[in-house]
């Protein structure tokens, strides 16, 4: 089978199919920014991959679009974050997986054709849970107790002993997660020392998977009127995007916990500040309706908030994580297997995602904005 970039595409119902055998000079396609090769591909890592294909390895800046479309024939992966339209996937008659190591799913990829195709596409968002939900349980803790204030009273003199009038215990507390995926995933173990009634939500998770992983089904509002700690990490959609607000934050009892540590569109953002400033809740925030945070942000000065800078996720010891989530899910797929260590793209609910970094862009655009995403 001719692997020549000028060879017509393989005609079927639907329009152009993959070739079934990979092309004698196969290619791994790099886009990775706004990722860098040597913090995500440790020198293991990269030998492996050339050992499964010729590896363009492009960096530091977004791929030119001439650079993608001269070598998407005989590309076997594409590596990055590279507009992948229909058009280009009629040219990619070999493409075999395609791997976001922004770990987010982008609105720049046809999704369902690429599922009709039978590419995967993967995101490497996985390597991020267990630190997120490491750093979201600390932020939990510190606002329960107060911890990050009394430090500061303590430096500014201010300190008294047993300053600890309204702090209290996780333990043998009702909490809740409401996003099930890799975040709340990895925060579940986590808070089963601390209570037997952890609540979860997830309206695209089935209850009987909420039981079975130990934890108890709950409506949106159920989760805010019963926990005294809401970790909210779920996904933002077309349909969830600023739900949470006032409202929900008035089912509480005053002074409990709001982890936000997803998308800060998930929440009516001046609505979480109010709750905050008026005592309502105290508000672990590491995300912002606008990255990086403005120095004119409301938020950097309202009391009962622990506030980051999307830091979460970002612990530089993972970073190889990434590099080598991707080669071994390249591997398992180039031997006939299925992808394990990356998440797939569900064609069902991708599209509904709102996981852009930063300004927009439609499935032609052949530029991207930086992205600021730490999965």
């Amino acid at each position: 089978m001719s692997d020549d970039d000028t060879a017509p595409p393989l005609s079927g119902r639907g329009g152009p199919r993959r070739c079934p055998l990979l092309p004698s000079d196969p290619v791994i396609l790099l886009d990775p920014h706004p990722r860098r090769i040597d913090r995500i591909f440790d020198e293991p890592t990269k030998r492996r991959l050339e050992k499964l294909g010729r590896v363009l390895w492009h960096d530091g800046s977004p791929a030119a679009a001439e650079h993608i479309d001269r070598h998407l024939p005989r590309a076997i992966a594409l590596i990055g974050q590279s507009p992948l339209d229909r058009a280009r996937l009629d040219r990619a008659l070999h493409l075999r997986a395609v791997f976001n190591v922004e770990s987010n799913f982008l609105p720049n990829v046809d999704y369902a054709e690429c599922e009709r195709r039978g590419i995967p596409v993967l995101s490497t968002a996985p390597v991020y849970a267990r630190p997120v939900a490491e750093l979201a349980l600390a932020m939990a803790i510190s606002l329960a107790r107060r911890m990050h204030e009394a430090d500061a009273a303590v430096r500014a003199g201010r300190e008294f002993k047993g300053d600890n009038h309204d702090s209290f215990l996780l333990h043998g507390k009702p909490l809740a997660i409401a996003g099930f995926g890799n975040l709340g995933r990895a925060l579940l173990p986590l808070l089963r020392p601390f209570s037997d009634e952890i609540l979860l939500h997830d309206p695209w998770v089935p209850e009987a998977t909420l039981r079975a992983h130990g934890g108890i089904p709950a409506a949106l509002d159920e989760c805010f009127a019963r926990a005294r700690v809401v970790f909210l990490l779920a996904a933002v959609t077309e349909e969830n995007a600023g739900r949470i607000g006032a409202r929900q934050f008035d089912l509480m009892v005053p002074g409990s916990v709001v982890i936000l540590g997803s998308r800060a569109a998930l929440v009516n953002f001046p609505e979480l500040l109010a709750a905050a400033r008026r005592g309502q809740i105290r508000a672990g925030i590491d995300v912002w309706p606008v990255e990086p945070i403005p120095p004119d942000e409301p938020g950097r000065n309202v009391p009962n908030t622990l506030v980051q800078a999307h830091r979460l996720g970002s612990v530089p010891e993972i970073q190889t994580l990434i590099g080598r989530f991707v080669a071994d899910d390249l591997e398992a797929i180039l031997a006939g297997g299925a992808p394990t260590r990356c998440q797939r793209a569900n064609p069902a609910t991708v599209a509904k995602l709102r996981s852009i970094p930063v300004g927009a862009w439609s499935l032609s655009d052949t530029t991207r904005p930086p992205a600021n995403s730490t999965g």
